[in-house]
This record gives C-alpha cells, structure tokens and sequence, in this order.
C-alpha cells in the first residue's frame, strides 16, 4: 500500500498549521467585565506549542517574601494533590481520554499538541508524600494506592478519602497516618466515560460532607458529536455521599477542571475551560461561584448571553438564561487548578483563591504556564489577579513545567503539581514574610533537586 500521498498531505497540513497566523492583539481580558472581540473561524486554530526542557539547577519565580522547592521529582503525572490532616500530601497520577479524532485536523493537531507535553507513562495510582519532622523535606514517597483509572479528583470526609477516577468516583476508607490503602477501593456511583473528550473529573466536598461534587466536562468542543454524545455532560454532579444518587447541580459548564468549596460560606467555586476555534482571544477561561440550577451557556452561549453561530440549532431560550461568570482568567490559558488560600500565606495571598494554569496551545503569544492569585473582597474576586508562580514557560519558547492542581496547607504552604517536568512543588512564606502595599514583585528561589527532564499528551 502506498501511503505517500497520506504522508504528504499529512506534512502539507502541518506546514499550514504552524504558519496560519499572526501574534494576537493584547486585550483586557481579566475580570468581570473582558474584552470580547469578534468571533473569527480559521481554516485551522493557531497552534504555539511549548518546547519541553529540563529545570536544571533553575525553579519557578516566586513573590518576594516566599521560597520554593521541588519536594517530589520523577512521578507519574502528576494532575491534582490533597493535603491530609497530619500535613502528608496524597498526588494523583495518570491521564485519561479515549476520543476518536473526528477530522483530518484532529489528528494533526493532536500530534502537535503531544510534543508540549510529557511522554512519562499514565501512573494510574496515588502517591503520599510525607515530611516526618517538619523541615519542608518530604523524605517519603510512597505508593498509596495503585491500578486506579486516570485518577484526578481528590476529598477527604472523616475517615473516607474518596477519589474521582475517569469512570467512577470511588472511596477508600482512611486511617490518619496510613501510608498506604488498606484495601481495593468501593465503587459510589459510576461517571460519565464514553468517548471521554474531557476526560478528568474534579471533586469536592460539601461543608458538611454530606455531598460531593463531580466536574464532568463536554464530549467536544462545539457538539461537534451530536448532542446525544452530551448527555450528563458539561455538567457539575451533586451526589450523595452514602447512597451515591446524583443530580444536575449546575449545566452549560464546558469544562470544570477543578472545584473548591469557599471557607466559611460554603459556596462552591469551579474553574473552567472555554470553547476553542474561534480566535486567540477568545472565549476567555473563567473562575465562578456555581448556583445550584445554574446554567452557564454551553454550547449555545459564552460569557453568559454572547450567542454561538456554530451550534445548531440554536437555541434562545437557554441563552436567555445563562448566567455570567464571575471573573475572567484570559482565553485559552487552560486553569487547571483552583484553592482557597488561608492567613498563614501571607502577603497580599490571605484571601482569594490560587489558580493553576497548564497554558494555551492554542494561542500566539502563548498565555498561562503558571499560578496566579485572584483576590477576594467580601467573598467576591475583587481587583487584579497577581502572578504568584511563574517561569514554567521562557520567552524562548522553552518550557520548564505546566501547572496543574493546586492545594494550600494550614501551615501556608502552596503546593503545586506541574504535569510536565512530573514534580510537586511548595511554596512557603519565609520566616517574617512580607506584606507590601502593592502586588509583590517577583523573585528568584532556591533551587531543587534537579528535577527530571520532560519527556505521553496531557490535556
């Protein structure tokens, strides 16, 4: 068989690719009240993707006042962490996803997309790490829990640690001080998992712990698979912690990639990823209180009534509904992760939340690949968000690491799981830390272990 003509048009299609646009205009993008331009339809989306290198004896930009440190290298994929009552961390590994390619471009892209990230083998377990005397250096690294499915979400209720893999939520019973699981885990509910465009799902805790809430994220982009392929889709699930019934708690939510529930009010808080192909600044990625009953515009609208042309047939009705999300993160940065912070942070970072940003593939100039802090006022997002970890990605196109979940520590530690170069890293306030009237300038710190180099595609 002759696959030449395959392989040229495949080479023809990839040259179009990389050449197809221009760097995109700067826009006001954060906050509650983005820019939004005209929608604008390529034959391809732009595509920058990140050039996977090692940390070396370098190590993200932290705030001054702050220090960082690799406390766990050579893991498996690392995507979201948990830290446990007596300060152990609990990192789940893997990745999942088993969508066909619907289009000739689909499978261009998505090799493109598989060199910016990292081709370490899915982990499909739960590592603890465990800093016995309380230096900062975890020395256990441990195998909790192994043969899981692409396990993502993370939550602690009483003695249940329950952990949402690509097809089911599952809990294990917990003892505080364990290192490793006491037995197979039992099944909750199942989880949405055909076709599995979006395949991770997020996992919180009500304030009671009476409920849990799923992210579920769409079959497609646009519906391009019909939307039979979206049933329970785009969705956040409340489901009951004892029976595992489960109902629509908001809709019209892409992708929610990761969940917290806000000390104090209870309210629960998503970060989402937007719609694609329809231009490098737009839709913008967004954090937002979810209402229960919510609908948030997939597919039919974006940053609440902004009408989509593509989706057929329209429909007026659910866009006159949609709510508007409460702050903008800027299109395409892919927020990944999202955490309340706690007075032991310090600095400007005692109230808000932290975001991780996996970063765009999607865009020139490339935006994310870092961790930012929106600040809250009165339980709002109020003013600007701060950088607070950054340099994953350098303005050579070089990137170091790709920011996932991120979790806070009573003691103020910020740890983050970095997807690309496979490692966890903590950011604490040094001993007296700083609080400047303005947003901190960043600084470098210390640096690690040398990390692994980058070396299967990640979301």
């Amino acid at each position: 068989m002759n696959r030449a003509p395959k392989v040229f048009a495949l080479s023809v299609l990839t040259v179009a690719l990389a050449a197809c646009s221009g760097k995109a205009p700067e826009l006001q993008q954060l906050g509650a009240n983005p820019e939004l331009p005209k929608p604008h339809r390529g034959v391809m989306p732009d595509m920058t993707i990140a050039q996977p290198t090692a940390w070396g004896d370098t190590v993200p930009t932290v705030p001054a006042g702050f220090k960082v440190s690799a406390i766990a290298t050579d893991l498996a994929i690392p995507r979201q962490t948990l830290v446990l009552p007596n300060g152990d961390i609990l990192v789940a590994e893997g990745r999942g996803g088993s969508a066909p390619n619907l289009k000739p471009k689909d499978v261009i892209a998505g090799k493109i997309k598989a060199k910016g990230n990292t081709q370490v083998k899915s982990g499909n377990r739960l590592t603890l790490l465990r800093d016995a005397d309380g230096d900062g250096v975890y020395e256990l690294k441990t195998v909790f829990a192994d043969k899981l499915n692409a396990p993502y979400g993370l939550a602690l209720v009483g003695n249940a640690l329950y952990v949402a893999n690509q097809d089911a939520l599952v809990r294990f019973d917990y003892t505080e001080g364990q290192t490793k699981a006491s037995g197979a885990p039992t099944k909750v509910t199942d989880l949405p998992s055909a076709i599995n465009h979006h395949w991770t799902k997020s996992l919180a805790a009500s304030a009671d712990g009476s409920h849990l809430y799923v992210g579920i994220g769409s079959n497609s982009n646009i519906t391009e698979r019909g939307m039979a392929a979206e049933i329970d889709r785009a969705q956040v699930w409340e489901i009951d912690a004892q029976t595992g019934a489960h109902r629509t708690y908001a809709s019209g939510i892409r992708n929610p990639t990761a969940l917290a529930v806000q000390p104090g009010t209870g309210t629960l808080w998503a970060v989402v990823n937007e719609r694609d192909e329809i231009g490098p600044n737009l839709v913008p990625d967004y954090l937002t209180s979810v209402r229960d009953g919510g609908f948030y515009g997939w597919p039919y609208s974006y940053w609440g009534k902004h009408v989509d042309r593509r989706v057929m047939p329209q429909n007026p009705e659910k866009v006159a509904s949609a709510l508007t999300p409460d702050f903008a993160l800027g299109s395409h940065v892919a927020a990944l992760g999202v955490a309340f912070a706690n007075p032991a942070v310090g600095g400007n970072f005692t109230d808000g939340v932290f975001v991780g940003q996996h970063g765009s593939w999607n865009r020139n100039p490339p935006v994310g690949y870092k961790v930012v802090f929106v600040p809250f006022r009165d339980g709002k997002p109020a003013g600007e968000a701060i950088d607070f970890a950054t340099g994953f990605r350098g303005d050579d196109g070089k990137t170091r690491g790709r920011p996932v979940g991120v979790s806070v520590d009573p003691r103020g530690a910020v740890i983050v799981a970095d997807d690309l170069a496979n490692t966890i890293w903590r950011i604490t306030p040094t001993a007296a830390p700083a609080t400047p009237a303005a947003p901190p300038s960043a600084t470098p710190s210390t640096p690690p272990a040398t990390p692994s180099a980058p070396s299967a595609p990640t979301p």
